[in-house]
């Protein structure tokens, strides 16, 4: 597994992909830069803008982006057509996709700190007050906690899609939706302590100081364990077969007879 978790993180040397999460996450932070032009009465220092951040993050930006990053890697050995040489290995599907979903949390972690250091350096450029390096620090934790929860919170869809070429982009949509679908959930106190995706912000006290906001830590936990769970039942269900790419069909020209 060790060797499988290196290589793939070798690979994405070559990959232009990865990049495209470092873009959405800073695409989050300015999508929050520009909301908090809206003449609302909101107060906006570094902690409201942390918070905020977070939150569009998870509702907009990266349930959707580590589905396409991860169904990209999983499904790149299909389209470049390196999949059944690799198969002949003595190593399973099963073990490979773990292995890659092993570097999709090491990728979500990853994105966490790009997304803070993206934050840090807007809320100075924005003149937000009240930054301190605690509140630095408790920002890095709580976004890269709910970048790696939202990972395990989309992980049933990645695997779901994992097997098909371009299914992975069905799998975006769906999770896109899913994200998309946690503003909906915070409108039930229970809704938003089970709903994995928002169950995510209440294991890192989500803006727990507001009375407002009641946060049931066992039942986020369960809600996350479950779907972890369910994630690991789709990997144990997982065969070695696998939707190989066809070859291409050669045209064959007709030749014309001769004479009437």
């Amino acid at each position: 597994m060790r060797s499988i978790i290196k290589t793939e993180l070798y690979k994405m040397k070559h990959y232009s992909i990865p990049f495209i999460g470092v873009a959405l996450m800073l695409l989050s932070v300015l999508l929050t830069i520009f909301t908090s032009m809206a003449n609302d009465g909101s107060v906006w220092d570094f902690t409201y803008f942390t918070e905020q951040v977070i939150k569009n993050n998870m509702t907009t930006f990266f349930p959707a982006c580590i589905t396409l990053i991860m169904g990209y890697l999983i499904t790149r050995e299909q389209r470049d057509d390196t999949l059944k040489s690799i198969l002949t290995v003595p190593v399973s599907f099963r073990k490979l996709l773990t292995g890659k979903l092993i570097v999709g949390s090491i990728l979500s972690l990853t994105f966490g700190i790009v997304c803070t250091v993206f934050t840090i350096i807007f809320n100075f450029i924005a003149g937000f007050p009240g930054f301190t390096l605690q509140l630095a620090l408790r920002g890095l934790i709580q976004t890269t906690i709910v970048n790696l929860l939202l990972y395990i919170a989309v992980m049933p869809i990645i695997i779901v899609t994992s097997k098909a070429q371009s299914g992975f982009l069905v799998g975006v949509i769906f999770a896109f939706a899913y994200g998309y679908g946690g503003m909906f959930a915070a409108g039930s106190e229970f809704l938003y302590n089970m709903y994995p995706i928002t169950a995510a912000l209440g294991i890192v006290r989500y803006r727990a100081y507001d009375p407002s906001v009641r946060w049931n830590t066992p039942l986020c936990i369960f809600s996350l364990g479950l779907t972890l769970l369910l994630s690991v039942i789709l990997i144990l269900a997982t065969d070695n077969k696998m939707e190989l790419k066809k070859p291409a069909k050669k045209h064959v020209k007709a030749v014309p007879k001769k004479g009437w």
